[in-house]
């Protein structure tokens, strides 16, 4: 089996508990940050590697990417980026009964719509999760999940 690789881009509280857990789940996890003044420095790990952009990360087929904030002006790029890089899984976080920015973002850079629906919007199980720790223990329970060969439950149609 061919090791996962987990790329959280943007420093967040979420990215921060996805990367820490990531390390011990066995995925192989980057922070991709562009703004080199966004991350401090902090006394826990961001897992194996901190690059400024996806290129860098070196996306493949075996890569899950995570947005871990759908305000910053950048998600437009970073998800073409990633869906021209044919990674295996990418998510954006963000509640489900509003559309996200980044759809709009993606349209503006003429990105098909086909390729819009392979971003995973809500990220993680449905769970109810909330907080960063949750939402980043939901997200990866379903990663897990998916490179387990199992459902996972990131059914959504039934959320409150």
């Amino acid at each position: 089996m061919v090791p996962r690789k987990l790329v959280t881009v943007f420093h967040t509280p979420t990215s921060e508990f996805m990367l820490r857990l990531a390390v011990e789940l066995g995925f192989h996890s980057v922070l991709v940050e562009p703004d080199p003044s966004v991350v401090l420095p902090v006394t826990v790990p961001h897992g194996d590697q901190v690059v400024r952009d996806l290129i860098a990360a070196g996306l493949d087929e075996h890569t899950d990417v995570v947005l871990t904030d759908h305000h910053r002006p950048e998600i437009g790029d970073v998800l073409k980026q990633a869906l021209e890089a044919e990674t295996r899984w990418i998510g954006i976080m963000g509640k489900p009964s509003i559309e996200g920015p980044h759809v709009a973002a993606l349209k503006a850079l003429g990105v098909p719509d086909d390729e819009m629906a392979r971003v995973h919007r809500p990220i993680g199980l449905n769970i109810g999760s909330r907080t960063p720790p949750e939402i980043a223990v939901a997200t990866l329970a379903g990663l897990i999940a998916d490179r387990n060969g199992c459902p996972g439950g990131f059914d959504f149609s039934a959320a409150g």
